[in-house]
């Protein structure tokens, strides 16, 4: 269930997203968005250090200074994080930091939600988080964006996301299953991406990019050096096909990556309840969701009653 550490009210009232999700006997997900803009100083040090602490157990020696490790704390104020604990010494041992990127592209204004960073504890990458860190947070955001299509971008040299991705979204390109065809939104907003939001995902101006393969080349540069990998040390899929594609599209040695973009639509999100979610874990999501239409019928009222605030055309004022 979800744990509401906040009276009904307040919590309905709340403009970013702050809840928990126990989707297991032995885990709790808490989610919170934009952190950066709500939490006291206290409160994202202790966030951070949850952070940090998985981070430690995936990375041993190795540190990474870009998103949420970048010493700059305004990142948070982009950030949609998911965080994984076990309920039995309140442990952090996995999370996936999202990050929200609007992209101008003239005519048409989208806010792309990158995938970002996921990182899990060696030691419990038996719990099969993948649903949680991959598909969860998107999953809630399109229905507070009250069901219309949400981009979602991702930057990996994994097999095994590759094919999580491919089959998570709709309309990813490149999906190398489905050999789906590159439409010009696609390539616009690659562009747009490339262009602004490099140093969201470590990849340095100097990297190059393969527009029309949606390839970045030379990619470890700009904060996530430590990140490369050999095609050997990368989680295949099950699905030898995204295997057989990262190894003969990417070049390992030097370090490339491949930028998928897709959408979360309906049948996206029809599709990740019926194939990726739990059925032990169904009733907590639903919870959830519950919660996340409540608050989108109770937000709008809430707004109305404000008088501090001007309503455009149908409540003007002038201070």
């Amino acid at each position: 269930m979800i744990k509401l550490r906040l009276k009904w009210l307040r919590l309905l009232a709340q403009k970013h997203i702050d809840l928990e999700i126990s989707n297991s006997p032995k885990l709790r997900t808490r989610i919170v968005e934009r952190p950066g803009l709500w939490m006291t100083s206290a409160e994202l040090g202790l966030l951070r250090n949850d952070l940090r602490s998985i981070a430690a157990k995936t990375l041993a020696a190795k540190d990474l200074n870009y998103g949420v490790f970048s010493a700059d704390l305004s990142v948070f104020e982009h950030l949609v994080i998911t965080v994984v604990y076990r309920i039995e010494d309140h442990r952090p041992i996995a999370f996936n930091a999202l990050r929200l990127m609007p992209c101008d592209l003239g005519a048409e204004k989208h806010e792309v939600l990158h995938l970002g960073l996921v990182m899990v504890d060696p030691d419990e990458r038996s719990h099969g988080l993948s649903w949680v860190l991959y598909g969860l947070t998107c999953f809630l955001l399109f229905l507070r964006n009250q069901f219309r299509p949400l981009w979602v971008s991702n930057v990996t040299q994994v097999p095994a996301v590759v094919g999580m991705v491919s089959t998570t979204f709709s309309k990813v390109y490149p999906n190398p299953a489905r050999k789906t065809r590159q439409s010009l939104k696609h390539l616009l907003l690659g562009r747009a991406v490339m262009k602004h939001y490099r140093y969201a995902f470590g990849v340095d101006n100097e990297a190059g990019f393969d527009e029309m393969r949606s390839v970045i080349t030379d990619a470890y540069k700009g904060g996530s050096d430590n990140l490369k990998k050999r095609f050997e040390e990368a989680a295949p899929h099950r699905d030898p096909i995204f295997n057989v594609y990262c190894q003969t599209t990417l070049d390992y040695e030097r370090g490339d990556d491949v930028l998928q973009l897709g959408k979360i639509d309906l049948a996206a999100a029809q599709s990740y309840l019926r194939h990726q979610v739990p059925r032990k874990s169904l009733r907590s999501l639903l919870t959830a969701v519950g919660f996340i239409l409540l608050q989108r019928l109770f937000l709008p009222v809430f707004h109305w009653f404000d008088t501090a605030r001007s309503w455009k055309t149908l409540r003007p004022f002038e201070r």
